[in-house]
């Protein structure tokens, strides 16, 4: 892939299906404004019945595209599609990220990267802590899960009303991952320095549970993956009992820092002035 700090512009994109709410054109937009890059970053509209012709065009080069990211429904079909998908995107089962190189299409996952680096950013040792507790075990769940695996995080519960979707992650993910009923909740956070909502509890005015997170270990944390609203009704509620919240906006903006990288040939920075400017975004569109 050519380097664009020579005399190439390079061109990428986001394709989902809807796709007008998404907030990477205005990430990488960003960051090409602030590195002073030449290039192009934006969405297309993509329905599941033309997602293959799409990869296929973009493998064959006339698309102009040098990869890009891939967003729901497509992640699953963008990892089915690839020449060379890693290992991350191998153990999910799904990619969020692609490039070309040399008329292949590489695949990668960088939603756990995204994850974790948000915590370094806002609640820095957060890794040291030897058991996690995860709520929910549907598809956004399985990047947060690998993710803290691979930190060292030596004990995961994954809290599910549904058993045993929680266990098919347990035997997807290894022997650090056990599968726990919703009732069990109080019983293994005793042990826990990190509280992980996966669920979208509370976004549609649902009632959520009253959860009693004092009984994390001294310095524990609890943290949302869902940044709409920016203070969930969980972080609420760890918020009030004294807990440190980590929002997940900073996973939004982590996990595009590789792609940008990978298309754009320079690695950008997540600052204040980047998540100013998509919590303004999405005041302007609540």
């Amino acid at each position: 892939m050519h380097d664009s700090r020579e005399t190439f512009v390079n061109h990428a994109f986001v394709a989902g299906y809807p796709i007008k709410h998404s907030r990477s054109p205005l990430i990488h937009g960003y960051w090409l404004k602030q590195l002073g890059l030449e290039g192009s970053y934006r969405s297309c509209e993509i329905a599941p019945a033309d997602f293959t012709d799409f990869i296929d065009t973009l493998r064959s080069g006339s698309s102009g595209f040098v990869g890009g990211n891939v967003t729901i429904p497509h992640k699953e079909q963008a990892f089915q599609l690839a020449d060379s998908p890693d290992e991350l995107s191998r153990e999910l089962g799904a990619s969020n990220t692609v490039w070309l190189e040399e008329g292949h299409l590489h695949a990668t996952n960088t939603d756990g990267h995204g994850f974790t680096a948000n915590l370094d950013d806002r609640a820095a040792g957060w890794d040291r802590c030897e058991t996690a507790v995860v709520l929910g075990a549907g598809g956004a769940s399985r990047a947060v899960i690998q993710a803290v695996r691979d930190r060292g995080v030596k004990t995961i519960h994954v809290i599910n009303r549904t058993e045993a979707r929680a266990q098919e992650l347990a035997d997807r993910f290894g022997p650090a991952v056990h599968a726990q009923p919703f009732e069990a909740l109080r019983e293994v956070m005793r042990d826990a320095g990190i509280f992980i909502n996966t669920t979208s509890l509370g976004m549609d005015g649902s009632a959520v549970p009253d959860i009693d997170f004092t009984i994390l270990r001294a310095g524990g944390i609890v943290t949302d993956i869902v940044y709409v609203p920016l203070r969930t009704p969980i972080l609420q509620q760890a918020e009030s009992q004294g807990l440190v919240t980590v929002d997940g906006l900073g996973m939004l903006l982590h996990q595009a820092a590789p792609g940008f990288e990978k298309w754009f040939g320079q690695r950008p920075a997540v600052d204040e002035t980047l998540r100013q400017i998509i919590i303004d975004d999405m005041a302007n569109h609540a």
